[in-house]
């Protein structure tokens, strides 16, 4: 009985309490709480706004046929039979040597693929891969109507197409500010996905200005995406197309979780030259560039590793006449700062050719501002190598300082100099231990120790003299037409 009434007294006690704690408190309705929390996203009303604006397409194209006919049969099972058996296909005729006949061509089944309207008249956009050597498309409308489109022009680089089909009063799509997109926002995708039209997929964006491509910042997502898809829109909540879904990561061949979407600004600045000369121009400047390392960065006084490390400059292509120097760092394009290599092709792309613009170089630790004019793009040189001509090779030089480093070094000839258009530097003649771990090698032409340009042999042992002992010494160094850098770190 005592503990009944103790817990009697207990219970009392805490309503007394949480009475005392509830005075004067105001309670919400149970309607506001429910108005404060968070619901799934409903996509229906996404479908029935979006989804008469995309499209099914399948391509047919045209593949070579051996010649044959009045019932003649197939040249490997008359092989077969003659191989195994000794004799022809019983109730085959003999036959003389076959005449020549023209190959024919017959038209397969290529592919399945998505897009959308992008304009009422007609205007399709797709992905390029969707209709490459395809000879025929047909676009097939969610109302059943079917149509023979023409490709207006194809973009591989960026994987874009457009084609179009006679028709008029068709339901375009609304294209999306891809600014505004947000990593976690919800996203949906309609699209045939091995087939099946009018499939539609959702997630959340995953990840913005993936580098997978070098003239695309992808949107990554992980919205289910598979082979049919490709073409079709990428659309945000409020009814809004942000990108085309291109690719998926797999190792099977099917979404694995991870999609990727070509944003549709990219795509719509593609679009809007092929819609009015068939094809995409970009512009170019004629460098080789490569990512700066954070040891290079610190070593060569840039700080943070950031830019673009050029590589190679191509003999009169715009950055040569500019004065962009390989082992230069490119770290903006009119005054847009390079962030990673990968973003100056992006800018240099999308400025018009014959466009002057300004490149900032960060050189022997200071920063310079040259004026380039942009070119066409075209397709790149293949690199040549550096030769030896008639004059004879400069004697070796090999100080104490350079041994320790595991190098031998020789001045260029003037024939060396003339070839790699170079006005000075040093010819490395062997490269082991230290200079060799850093990855240098017989051959390679040392144009600078630090941010110092060494001209000769006697500069470049100067140079090394003088760099602290303690630490890596960093040198640019030429290998063809490639330059980059390398640390020599000392023995400890």
């Amino acid at each position: 009985m005592m503990f009944k009434v103790e817990g009697h007294k207990l219970r009392s006690g805490l309503l007394a309490f949480a009475l005392a704690l509830t005075a004067g408190a105001t309670f919400l309705p149970v309607e506001s709480v429910h108005a404060q929390t968070r619901t799934l996203p409903d996509f229906t009303d996404l479908v029935d706004q979006v989804g008469p604006s995309v499209v099914n397409i399948r391509t047919v194209e045209k593949v070579a046929q051996r010649g044959g006919g009045n019932g003649e049969m197939d040249e490997e099972m008359q092989e077969f039979f003659r191989r195994f058996f000794g004799q022809p296909l019983p109730g085959t005729p003999r036959q003389g040597p076959r005449p020549n006949r023209p190959q024919q061509e017959e038209e397969r089944p290529r592919g399945v693929g998505s897009g959308f309207i992008l304009t009422g008249d007609g205007y399709v956009m797709t992905n390029a891969h969707v209709v490459e050597d395809a000879s025929e498309v047909l676009v097939t409308l969610p109302d059943k109507r079917e149509f023979k489109a023409k490709i207006i022009g194809a973009d591989k680089r960026t994987d874009v197409a457009v084609v179009k089909i006679e028709a008029t009063g068709l339901p375009a799509v609304k294209v999306g500010d891809i600014s505004k997109l947000r990593v976690g926002e919800w996203v949906m995708a309609i699209g045939s996905p091995f087939g099946l039209e009018n499939t539609v997929t959702a997630g959340i964006v995953s990840a913005k200005q993936r580098d997978t491509g070098e003239y695309l910042p992808f949107i990554q997502t992980d919205v289910a995406i598979n082979p049919g898809n490709s073409g079709g829109p990428l659309i945000n909540m409020r009814g809004e197309v942000v990108g085309i879904n291109s690719q998926i990561y797999s190792r099977s061949g099917g979404f694995m979780g991870i999609s990727f979407s070509i944003p549709i600004d990219e795509a719509i600045r593609v679009s809007e030259q092929l819609r009015t000369s068939g094809r995409v121009s970009r512009g170019r400047i004629g460098v080789q560039i490569d990512q700066v390392t954070k040891d290079v960065a610190e070593a060569i006084g840039l700080g943070k590793a950031q830019g673009a490390l050029v590589r190679g400059v191509e003999a009169g292509s715009p950055g040569e006449k500019a004065g962009v120097e390989p082992g230069d760092v490119i770290t903006k394009f009119d005054g847009k700062a390079i962030e990673k290599p990968s973003d100056l092709p992006r800018l240099v792309g999308n400025t018009k050719p014959g466009t002057k613009s300004t490149l900032t170089v960060f050189r022997r630790g200071n920063s310079r501002d040259l004026s380039v004019t942009i070119a066409e793009i075209e397709p790149d040189k293949p690199a040549k190598r550096a030769t030896d001509r008639d004059e004879p090779a400069a004697k070796p030089s090999a100080s104490a300082a350079l041994k320790s480093l595991g190098l031998a070094v020789s001045d260029l000839t003037d024939a060396q100099k003339k070839e790699l258009k170079l006005k000075g530097g040093v010819k490395v003649d062997a490269a082991n231990d230290a200079a060799a771990r850093a990855g240098l090698r017989e051959g390679d032409v040392i144009l600078a120790v630090g941010n110092l340009e060494v001209a000769n042999a006697r500069e470049f042992e100067a140079a090394v003299a003088k760099a602290d002992k303690a630490k890596s010494l960093s040198v640019l160094y030429r290998r063809g037409d490639w330059a980059q850098y390398a640390l020599i770190r000392p023995a400890r």
